[in-house]
């Protein structure tokens, strides 16, 4: 199960959806960027997004979803969302979303991280770009990087130099978006900004081939261990 709190990101409200580890005391946070939304109106609505934060939450995470989506109605389209969205906008809500996770009494403030897939890892990569204090960043197969969204914004490889945490990308070798040459240009804008980062890709698996709920994208085997080595890698970052 999950609480939720609304926050208002530069005018606009925004629920923040927060799923927590058995027992008490104080844990590490993750804030998981969602991907973008496809036949549904709504995290509580995106089965994928509930159970990601439902398993890191299981693993000892306090995790702070918010809904990067609010500046439309619900029930506008796919492409709406597309192709009106502006990294300034995801930079406010992702801002915001930490804000709350950081002032939670069950959150050690200083152990936080961001993950997200698809979209949601585009606007993971963002987010370390601007919150210095972020302990970790985990990318699954995240497009877009290279592309910039918004007037006067800078495509988010250029930003690298920014990042101030270690990242971890699991990627498709036959995705398309990003396909395994973009994947190579991320990981050299990392590497010549000297962020320390590990990559690990997979043969025979495309785009979104940990969304269970598509039976043409998803593959069982490279998602489960695609999950062991983010948690490895959050348990070593984060504690």
């Amino acid at each position: 199960m999950y609480t939720i709190e609304t926050v208002e990101v530069l005018g606009s409200s925004m629920e923040v959806f927060f799923f927590e580890p058995e027992g008490g005391g104080v844990h590490p946070g993750i804030i998981l960027a969602q991907h973008i939304p496809v036949g549904h109106t709504g995290i509580e609505n995106d089965t994928f997004t509930l159970r990601t934060a439902e398993r890191f939450a299981a693993n000892g995470y306090v995790v702070a979803v918010p809904f990067i989506f609010h500046w439309w109605p619900k029930e506008a389209g796919i492409e709406v969302k597309r192709d009106e969205s502006r990294d300034d906008w995801m930079v406010a809500d992702m801002l915001a979303a930490h804000e709350l996770l950081r002032e939670r009494p069950d959150v050690d403030g200083t152990r936080i991280g961001v993950a997200g897939h698809c979209w949601g890892g585009r606007v993971a990569w963002i987010a370390a770009c601007h919150l210095p204090t972020l302990k970790a960043c985990a990318i699954f197969y995240a497009g877009r990087v290279k592309l910039v969204m918004g007037d006067g914004d800078l495509a988010p490889i250029d930003m690298a130099a920014d990042i101030r945490c270690p990242v971890i990308g699991l990627f498709g070798n036959d995705d398309r978006n990003p396909t395994p040459e973009d994947v190579d240009d991320y990981s050299a804008a990392l590497t010549e900004a000297r962020v320390p980062h590990t990559f690990h890709r997979y043969d025979g698996a495309g785009h979104a081939f940990q969304n269970f709920p598509s039976e043409e994208s998803y593959r069982e085997e490279h998602s489960e261990d695609a999950w062991m080595k983010v948690l490895a890698f959050m348990k070593e970052q984060l504690g």
